[in-house]
């Protein structure tokens, strides 16, 4: 029996299907800023018709993912410094709490797993991996706040991540980094001691440097 072809696929899991491997595509950087798309173009990269295409921009769209003009011109967006600021400011103020909350509950297994995932992200500035770098540095970052056990917050966090991912690219050509975040071994050494103050200090400045210096 012959299969059908996968370009005709209109299921609902062929919408979240695309939505979440673009989602995860441009969160991570795959895509650079102001990337023009098109839903012809996803259709193909994809193997689906444009039914669950039309149903995953709209939801990318929704969510500052993606830009979509009055023409139907779609794309990835390009960060004037004023919203670059703004979500750096929103970076600081939810992952600073979500951090805090996870405090109480950073038990040894997570201050290992934080140093593993650390040493991933080493591997990805070694091998000047960018999008590998983004996507282990937000796993650092995801992993302790799920610790937080506050869902509405860490998905805020998660949308702001998303809005940024092709900027976090922008800012990783040009930091042009020989080494991982300080910041995050100053992160574990906070959860070891259980210092609350400095694991917010660390935090904010590890989520906001480098945004900034975009900014300027």
């Amino acid at each position: 029996m012959t299969t059908p072809a996968r370009a005709t696929e209109v299921t609902p899991a062929a919408h979240d299907r695309v939505y979440r491997q673009l989602r995860s595509r441009i969160m991570h950087g795959d895509i650079p800023p102001g990337q023009a798309l098109t839903l012809r173009g996803v259709a193909k990269d994809y193997e689906v018709s444009m039914t669950p295409v039309r149903e995953a921009v709209r939801r990318l769209v929704a969510e500052g993912a993606l830009t979509m003009s009055s023409s139907g011109r779609m794309g990835t967006p390009e960060l004037s410094a004023e919203r670059i600021e703004e979500l750096a400011a929103l970076r600081a103020l939810i992952e600073v709490e979500l951090a805090s909350r996870a405090l109480p509950r950073a038990h040894m297994a997570l201050i290992e797993r934080l140093q593993t995932i650390n040493g991933a992200v080493s591997e990805a500035v070694a091998h000047r991996d960018a999008v590998g770098y983004i996507r282990t540095n937000l796993e650092f970052h995801r992993t302790l706040y799920l610790r937080a056990q506050a869902p509405a917050m860490l998905a805020m966090a998660e949308t702001v991540w998303l809005q940024m991912g092709p900027t976090m690219r922008a800012l990783y050509g040009r930091l042009r980094r020989t080494e991982p975040p300080h910041y995050h071994k100053l992160i574990i050494a906070a959860l070891r001691a259980g210092d609350e103050p400095g694991l917010r200090l660390a935090v904010r400045t590890d989520v906001t440097q480098g945004l900034r210096m975009l900014a300027r």
